[in-house]
């Protein structure tokens, strides 16, 4: 169920999340943390947490 190759990078190929990631995404984000760092902190490419974060309605934070 691959979407447009190439955006393998250092993502756990598409490896559901758990809901403790997701609790994770919700209150970083809603710190007000920056994608980049959301990213690094659940070790998920900004691509995956941001296509989660928009299925979840979450806004995350974008830096300037």
């Amino acid at each position: 169920m691959a979407k447009g190759g190439g955006s393998e990078r250092f993502e756990r190929h598409k490896q559901p999340w758990t809901g403790d990631e997701v609790q994770k995404l919700h209150t970083l984000a809603a710190k007000g943390m920056a994608l980049k760092a959301i990213a690094k902190a659940l070790t998920r490419s900004e691509e995956s947490v941001k296509d989660r974060a928009k299925a979840d309605g979450l806004k995350i934070a974008k830096l300037r």
